[in-house]
């Protein structure tokens, strides 16, 4: 009799090497790049992360990057992103456009006593799956109807600031019949003036986060695609051949070819997903830069629901058990501000936080820094004790000590007759960070990597 071959069952270090999907995505201007980068670099010098608990306890033994299992898939250019941050005079790297990939593969004494009587070390394999938060907002498209998303589109549009920077496009569509008989040229040109209103909303004075679709700000390989020449219409369905036939066409095609893939493909495998978030950017934007980030966070926590759609069910499968909202660039304020800033934050998601079910997934927010910029210090001015950052602002080139400002109690609270109360500003990388061996300087990234992979890592 010939029995199968049953080793690879009892192959004990088969057993300990696992495999996990960390997605990281980030509404515009979140540091998205530079927090994967950090990561990376921490991880493989693992000389600055004493919250890590498998490297507090000293059960770390080394990481390494190994190929990425999706070959179809770009892979995240940290090699040159780090040359950036860590060169002669240290530059932002440039900002990722699409997805990205990478895995570093994390050797560990598991901490049971007993499992390392069978198995001394384990292998982590941590795949890191980079996207624009813009892809995230794309889900909740797969549960409207075009003349659904047209109308809750339009009514935003004319809200301000929207108003005025979608002036020249809403103009253009009163001046077309939707019941008209479709021709390309109207088509291409409502969508070019959609998506010019679109990139209007992401500039940094403006900030405003509720992108939707993302692929026409962030097209990709899907550049001048007829799926992207799309925009929302007034009214409701008009007959066969019309302009409104023809864009609703378009932007079914649009949730079946890219939203349904993307996420079927990507986000539906991950395990975990941590979300970066500008908060500062938003305060400097002003009250309707944070009313408007407060409602896409809001959209941003619907793929993590069960229950009332199934195609969520179907989407989702129950996977991702652990999310993470981190506001970035907690650097930019003294360190007494990082419990308002996490404050502020939790009033941003608290919101949906509550009635959506996570159906077991665990939820947490952090103020974190991916490369910290500045150092706090303590400065007298006019007799008071002010408690400062000091580091060089974007567009100068010397250090400079700086009172940031106060951040607010309240995400709803801005001082009365001033549009931008709040000017926080930007940071230089500090110079000689390749000289460091024990990685790049942050705040709390190793706290983000405890809730994010800590269990993965006992």
């Amino acid at each position: 009799m010939r029995f199968p071959d049953l080793s690879n069952v009892f192959d004990v270090g088969a057993l300990m090497e696992t495999n996990v999907r960390l997605g990281v995505t980030g509404l515009r201007r979140s540091g998205k790049t530079v927090f994967v980068t950090a990561l990376v670099d921490n991880l493989l010098k693992a000389g600055r992360l004493p919250f890590l608990d498998v490297v507090s306890t000293g059960r770390f033994q080394a990481s390494r990057l190994r190929p990425q299992p999706d070959p179809d898939v770009p892979r995240f250019d940290v090699e040159g992103h780090l040359a950036a941050l860590t060169g002669p005079e240290p530059r932002w790297p440039e900002t990722t456009r699409g997805i990205g990939q990478l895995r570093v593969s994390l050797r560990y004494r598991p901490g049971s006593a007993l499992i390392r009587t069978v198995q001394p070390m384990a292998t982590l394999n941590l795949d890191i799956v980079d996207y624009p938060g813009e892809w995230l907002l794309d889900l909740p498209l797969l549960r409207l109807s075009f003349a659904e998303w047209s109308a809750l589109t339009l009514e935003l549009a004319a809200q301000p600031p929207r108003d005025r920077l979608s002036a020249l496009w809403r103009g253009w569509l009163g001046d077309i019949d939707p019941a008209a008989p479709a021709a390309e040229d109207d088509a291409r040109r409502g969508a070019a003036l959609y998506t010019d209103y679109l990139h209007d909303c992401r500039r940094a004075d403006t900030l405003l986060s509720l992108i939707q679709p993302g692929r026409f700000v962030e097209p990709g390989d899907l550049k001048d695609a007829p799926l992207l020449t799309f925009c929302p219409l007034p009214g409701g369905a008009c007959g066969r051949g019309s302009l409104w036939e023809l864009m609703d066409a378009r932007y079914e095609a649009y949730k079946t070819n890219v939203v349904r893939r993307f996420f079927a493909d990507h986000f539906a495998r991950l395990d975990r997903q941590i979300v970066l978030i500008d908060v500062l950017g938003a305060l400097n934007a002003g009250p309707f830069g944070m009313a408007d980030m407060k409602r896409a966070l809001e959209l941003s926590l619907e793929p993590f629901r069960h229950g009332s759609s199934g195609w969520f069910d179907w989407l989702f499968g129950g996977k991702i058990d652990r999310v993470l909202f981190a506001a970035t660039k907690a650097d930019h304020i003294a360190a007494h501000q990082h419990a308002h800033l996490r404050g502020l934050l939790d009033q941003l998601v608290g919101n949906a936080r509550s009635t959506i079910r996570f159906d077991g997934a665990e939820v947490e927010t952090m103020a974190i820094a991916a490369l910290k910029c500045t150092d706090s210090v303590t400065a007298e001015h006019e007799g008071r004790q002010l408690r400062c950052v000091r580091g060089i602002p974007v567009g100068r080139d010397r250090p400079t000590v700086l009172f940031p400002g106060e951040i607010p109690e309240d995400a709803d609270a801005f001082p009365p007759g001033r549009e931008h109360p709040y000017n926080f500003l930007p940071f230089r990388p500090p110079a000689d960070l390749g000289r460091d061996p024990r990685g790049l300087p942050h705040i709390r990234v190793d706290q983000a990597l405890q809730f994010l992979l800590g269990d993965y890592l006992e």
